[in-house]
């Protein structure tokens, strides 16, 4: 009798799309011309499919006008707003590769990026929250030679030569977002047209520096034909239509937002509203009463904040059918709550990674709850999927081991990053995702923990997952993240730090008499640490490697013999 292995494969009755990321907006122009594409709460922005095209060819024309040609980077350094969508289907017209800058990058990090891809335009916010994106640039080419009309010239920036701000009101040294349509017109639209037809969906459209979870961000570069049929399917799995209104308070400049949100709309019809410029629990809460929002994104942490807040009760969300959760697990009771109380009956989880454009998992509609706050569901379509061992053979199911995903959506590469890109992608086209996890006999998917993340404790493997899962249901514990640290005697010791709910008091003996006894003794923490919050990525994901480096250095402080 053979074993059944942990391999999948995802089967479909739907062939996957040979099209470019301006030629789905080009189909849906023509398909829903009136239909609302696209609300902007925040910008008084309401506009159809139509002149939503018609805006991002404009723009496009004034990117040719620049002198910006097919293959050249353009870097975005905004907030979400309407000339971010807009930059995001211009470039795809244009042959253009979008490249997403983090509104939370500094000008350091925004160098890196400017200088790794060789961005030859960036379009830049003014300001946002606490960042003037405009005084850091003026910082950064301080030494440039007078310019005006964001023309740069600069030695350390070879390749980039123009600042774009983003509005009608621009500082001498800056064009203006709005001067790109006068100069628009300065190229025919069969220039943009005969341009467009010649893109290749296999050309790469887009540039996502990874979020750092790691601390070291590479760019992966992904194609329209990964993040088109991504986007496709992941509209499928909410099953997604031309009558739904999607509500996206998650950030543009990652996947989450302009594939699993942007693309998923625009090739199933439907309208997209972006509440706000950044995630706020009120702006969502209002954008979905008022909008009728069908279907609702965000992390865990979003979905907590929305349902806490004060005036929740307020608000009648009955409109609401499905949506997404994905970023990080999510507590059982919050899942009930987000079914009951916010009507999401057909909410889904996704899972997956930058660099599978992003999603390679999705739980079905009506698969039970212990299934959505337990795995992260079943294979997409036309992908596959193996957990395989420390020397690269294919477990059993149930057993664990690194999760691999092949097919149509793996990127590219990192960009200019060889060396990486040999390490993330093996030469057969698997994508080592870093990720532990076990398939079950149904084909359900379980990320126990991270390959780097997991704990190996004089000669036990110690999953930081399975202890968090069980410290979970402490009362105490509002959130805890398991790391593990340096121990002279076992190589390494279990470190749980612990978010405590309000208005209680724990101590770390209560944490570990709490495991004694109910967990095996290897897995008992050692030490315990209580903070008010973690170091966080903006979608959502724990800064394990933050956690680790913090705890070692106190650890080291008190030489390591005491409690934390």
């Amino acid at each position: 009798m053979s074993v059944e292995t942990s391999y999948l494969s995802g089967t479909s009755d739907s062939p996957l799309i040979h099209r470019s990321v301006g030629g789905v907006l080009v189909d849906a122009a023509a398909r829903w011309p009136d239909r609302t594409a696209l609300v902007v709460r925040h910008q008084g922005v309401r506009i159809g499919y139509r002149e939503l095209l018609e805006r991002a060819d404009r723009l496009a024309r004034g990117f040719l006008a620049l002198g910006l040609t097919p293959g050249e980077r353009v870097g975005i350094w905004s907030p979400n707003n309407l000339e971010w969508i807009l930059t995001q289907f211009a470039t795809a017209r244009a042959g253009l590769v979008l490249v997403n800058i983090n509104p939370a990058y500094r000008t350091a990090e925004l160098a890196y990026v400017l200088r790794k891809v060789g961005c030859r335009a960036l379009l830049f916010a003014p300001r946002f929250k606490g960042s003037d994106y405009a005084a850091m640039l003026d910082e950064l080419f301080a030494d440039a030679p007078p310019a005006r009309d964001g023309v740069l010239d600069h030695a350390r920036f070879p390749e980039l030569r123009r600042l774009i701000c983003l509005g009608s009101e621009a500082a001498p040294r800056f064009l203006s977002f709005d001067r790109l349509a006068e100069i628009a017109e300065s190229v025919p639209a069969q220039v943009l047209e005969d341009l467009a037809a010649d893109i290749d969906p296999d050309d790469p459209i887009n540039i996502q520096f990874t979020s750092g979870t790691t601390g070291a961000p590479k760019g992966a570069t992904l194609t329209h034909f990964n993040i088109v049929n991504n986007g496709y399917f992941v509209g499928r799995g909410i099953r997604l239509g031309e009558q739904d209104r999607l509500c996206v308070p998650v950030p543009l400049y990652h996947c989450f937002g302009m594939v699993m949100g942007v693309l998923a709309a625009v090739t199933h019809g439907a309208a997209l509203v972006f509440p706000s410029e950044a995630f706020d629990p009120l702006d969502v809460l209002h954008a979905v009463a008022e909008e009728r929002c069908t279907a609702l994104y965000g992390v865990p942490t979003m979905f907590i904040a929305e349902l806490d807040h004060p005036r929740f009760r307020e608000f009648d969300l009955r409109s609401l059918r499905t949506g997404i959760m994905a970023g990080a697990t999510c507590p059982i009771t919050v899942m009930r709550r987000v079914i009951d109380e916010m009507h999401l009956r057909e909410i889904t989880i996704c899972y997956g990674m930058t660099e599978t454009s992003p999603v390679s998992f999705q739980s079905r509609i009506g698969d039970p709850l212990e299934q959505l706050v337990s795995t992260v569901g079943r294979i997409h379509p036309h992908l596959q999927a193996k957990v395989i061992d420390a020397d690269g053979r294919v477990v059993r199911r149930g057993e664990t081991g690194e999760l691999l995903t092949r097919g149509y959506s793996v990127m590219r590469g990192y960009w200019d990053d060889p060396e990486h890109t040999a390490e993330a992608v093996d030469e057969a086209g698997w994508m080592h995702t870093g990720d532990l996890a076990t398939i079950d006999a149904e084909g359900y998917c379980t990320i126990v923990g991270r390959v780097k993340d997991m704990i190996i404790r004089g000669g036990e493997n110690v999953y930081p997952r399975e202890i968090e899962e069980f410290l979970h249901h402490h009362p105490k514990v509002l959130d805890v993240a398991v790391v593990g640290v340096p121990d002279p005697k076992y190589g390494e010791a279990v470190c749980a730090v612990v978010r405590l709910r309000e208005g209680v008091d724990g101590d770390a003996e209560e944490i570990v008499a709490y495991c004694r006894g109910r967990i095996a003794h290897y897995k008992v923490p050692r030490y315990v640490r209580f903070v008010d919050q973690f170091p966080m990525t903006v979608t959502g994901k724990v800064q394990k490697y933050l956690i680790r480096e913090q705890m070692e250095s106190i650890l080291s402080a008190r030489d390591g013999r005491d409690p934390c």
